[in-house]
């Protein structure tokens, strides 16, 4: 077997088994199981199980990154001297997400469970990877929302973005099963590129919503 073939179908078992049942709850023998090969093959090209982490998120963020990155050049070149508009912002990291060339039909779901886990359970390492591979896309990405919504308190921009995201990583994690209930229900077929097309408006509205009344001071601009 290829190296490049055994890489991937570690990668694959890996990113299937985390997002079923956990970081922890996944050993490296479950894995090794799943993909056909020895622990060795493992420990060869990645070395622990939090490389093998960090590897399955880089499988998608890198790529990912680099288009999302050349969109909002595109982007700004379009919308110069003024910033770009919301629905330009959101328009590029959703054309992102679908246009990019995915391992295979489930990727999106599987790594939306992925980046939900990140988040909740115990995995430091992770995190700071992340901050330190991918920093400046997401940094990017926030001040271009800041730059679009400038109404918005820190505070209220904060919160609305956290919004905006588990939205997103919810209905896209969840696209297999809401595909097939929109299907029980109503008959109709759907795809990842017409969810995005449903999800893109309902985050715009959300971000554009009035300030809240009453709630943070609408003149700290410092987040």
């Amino acid at each position: 077997m290829a190296q490049s073939e055994t890489v991937d179908r570690i990668l694959d078992a890996a990113e299937e088994l985390f997002s079923e049942r956990g970081f922890s709850e996944t050993s490296l023998r479950m894995i090794t199981g799943e993909a056909g090969v020895n622990l060795a093959a493992v420990n060869y090209h990645f070395g622990s199980k939090k490389s093998l982490i960090q590897a399955v998120f880089a499988r998608f963020l890198t790529p990912f990154c680099q288009h999302l990155e050349a969109g909002f050049d595109r982007l700004e070149r379009e919308a110069a001297p003024e910033p770009p508009s919301l629905d330009g912002v959101l328009q590029a990291l959703t054309e992102t997400v679908v246009e990019m060339p995915r391992q295979h039909d489930r990727s999106i779901a599987i790594y939306m469970r992925l980046q939900g886990l990140a988040y909740t359970q115990s995995q430091g390492h992770l995190r700071r990877f992340l901050e330190q591979e991918y920093s400046h896309t997401f940094g990017r990405f926030m001040r271009l929302l800041k730059d679009a919504t400038p109404e918005l308190s820190a505070v209220d921009r904060y919160w609305r973005i956290q919004f905006m995201l588990g939205s997103t990583a919810f209905t896209l994690s969840s696209s297999d099963a809401l595909t097939e209930i929109l299907w029980n229900k109503l008959g109709v077929e759907t795809n990842v590129e017409e969810i995005v097309d449903q999800l893109v408006p309902f985050l715009a509205a959300g971000m554009r919503a009035p300030p809240v009344v009453g709630g943070s001071d609408t003149r700290n601009e410092s987040a």
